[in-house]
């Protein structure tokens, strides 16, 4: 009775360190995506203090957000999917979508944005 066994196995860590591989992995892969969309919501909100006005041009926001997405080379999501809708205090701006990753094999992850940027 007083030689029992303390401690992990072998087959436990093994289990451990795949788990903490496997979320590793998944964090990885999914940085440049988060990234890439605070991209997106860093250029909506420079657009929205561009077009600070009581009427601002929807056009024009649109050719601004364009400029905005080529140089910081974001292909995710376009200008003109961008909804652009009057309201009583101003314009908001809304953008959603999602996007898959491939993860291993085929499974993939999708993660699903949606924000929206008011001009005031």
């Amino acid at each position: 009775m007083g030689n029992r066994q303390r401690g992990m196995t072998f087959i436990g860590m093994l289990c451990i360190f795949v788990l903490v591989g496997a979320i590793g992995y998944a964090g990885i892969i999914l940085v440049p995506v988060y990234l890439n969309y605070y991209k997106i919501v860093r250029s909506m909100q420079e657009v929205a203090s561009e077009f600070k006005s009581d009427n601002p041009d929807q056009q024009r926001m649109r050719v601004s957000l364009d400029k905005h997405w080529n140089i910081e080379d974001i292909s995710q999501v376009a200008a003109k999917d961008i909804e652009i809708t009057k309201d009583g205090d101003g314009v908001l701006m809304h953008v959603a979508y999602g996007h898959a990753v491939p993860y291993l094999a085929n499974v993939s992850l999708l993660v699903n944005f949606d924000k929206t940027v008011k001009v005031q």
